[in-house]
């Protein structure tokens, strides 16, 4: 799959290894926002691995400045389980960078903290990465098989998004307008996978310079795919190993403040890999859609939504123009004052409750206190 040369962002730089510790193969990396149950939930299943137990296997939470959780005690004394907590929300693209960077494994995986993973699942990717490591030294990214609650597959590579696909899509359902259909049982490479669920090679993502920080949340998966290929790596999709994502972005609604992340998103995209003239066009259709939901939460008197929808426009025409920074000051801005409206006083505000049967089978390891690393807290 020919791409043009893509350069590299700035490189990052790894985190020192501790001496005479054992340096595992295998960095998962979870990204945290005010979910800390279900990411406490995911631990719990990741640690009863062979290979988390014997140290071959790591687990590193970022977490993205949610409240306070008594759960977080219980990180802390994990043996294996390192973990750095922010100050503010700095998106998921930074978080997931510094997740990586402080990771020690030549193989990281990436998770949603709204994930079931079957007994079994980390020893299956270790053994899988052996795998790959042998037989396809280029492979840099692979994307494992998704699953909904109800055990349904769920759709998680797609193509590249290009204009004219973008819009055309929007006449499909909502699971399938980034999204394509890979039913194969045998791994075979796609241009993107999504970054809920992502194993890439450390090498990979050192060579890429990690994911491209002028993104908030969505499209740093595809972004990262496409400078992948274009550097001579290839991404591929894996079935050979399968775990549950219970909250994907189209079964859930989308409050107004989403929508403008969503937005964002496509146009730093379109931004970075459009032609100039397409750029403007998609620019000029959000804040035509920004104009018209504005007027109607005005007629609403519903001036939280319009002042969103206001800002949307404003910051589709701030990247119209290449004013990447000033788009992504009115995105935070917008997140900062949307996590003041929420006034921040549930712990897993933006979690939804799961199954009970997640937990089911999962020991409660004791260990022994101060076992864990927590990494800068608060920093």
């Amino acid at each position: 799959m020919a791409l043009p040369p893509c350069p590299a962002l700035s490189p990052i730089r790894a985190a020192p290894s501790r001496p005479g510790a054992l340096t595992p193969r295998l960095s998962v990396v979870i990204v945290n926002y005010c979910q800390w149950r279900d990411t406490v939930r995911l631990v719990r299943q990741l640690l009863a691995a062979n290979c988390a137990r014997r140290g071959a296997a790591e687990i590193v939470v970022v977490d993205n400045h949610s409240p306070p959780h008594p759960v977080l005690r219980w990180l802390r004394r994990q043996p294996g389980v390192s973990m750095r907590r922010w100050g503010r929300n700095r998106g998921f693209a930074c978080a997931a960078n510094e997740g990586f960077r402080l990771s020690r494994g030549s193989w990281l995986l990436l998770l949603n903290p709204d994930m079931t993973v079957p007994a079994g699942f980390l020893d299956d990717v270790f053994a899988l990465t052996e795998r790959w490591q042998e037989q396809k030294p280029r492979a840099g990214i692979l994307g494992l098989q998704l699953r909904h609650t109800d055990g349904s597959l769920q759709l998680s590579a797609g193509p590249f998004p290009t204009l004219a696909g973008t819009l055309a899509r929007l006449a499909l359902p909502r699971a399938w307008r980034k999204y394509s259909f890979h039913g194969s049982r045998r791994a075979r490479p796609v241009p993107w996978v999504t970054g809920c669920c992502l194993l890439l090679r450390h090498d990979c993502f050192m060579d890429l310079g990690g994911f491209d920080r002028n993104f908030f949340l969505y499209y740093e998966d595809v972004d990262l795919c496409q400078r992948a290929w274009a550097r001579g790596w290839s991404v591929w999709y894996e079935p050979a190993v399968s775990l549950i994502h219970h909250q994907p972005l189209h079964t859930r609604a989308v409050p107004t403040h989403l929508r403008l992340i969503t937005r964002h998103a496509l146009l730093t995209y379109a931004a970075k890999h459009w032609p100039q003239w397409q750029l403007w066009l998609l620019a000029g259709i959000v804040r035509g859609e920004a104009w018209l939901q504005e007027r109607r939460a005005q007629r609403r008197r519903d001036e939280t939504t319009a002042g969103i929808f206001h800002e949307l426009g404003e910051l589709a025409a701030d990247l119209a123009r290449q004013r990447r920074q000033a788009a992504r000051h009115r995105l935070k801005e917008v997140v900062r004052q949307e996590e003041e409206r929420l006034g921040r006083i549930a712990v897993d505000r933006h979690s939804q409750p799961q199954p009970s049967r997640i937990a089911e089978g999962v020991p409660r390891q004791r260990q022994p206190a101060g076992a864990a690393r927590d990494r800068d807290r608060g920093s």
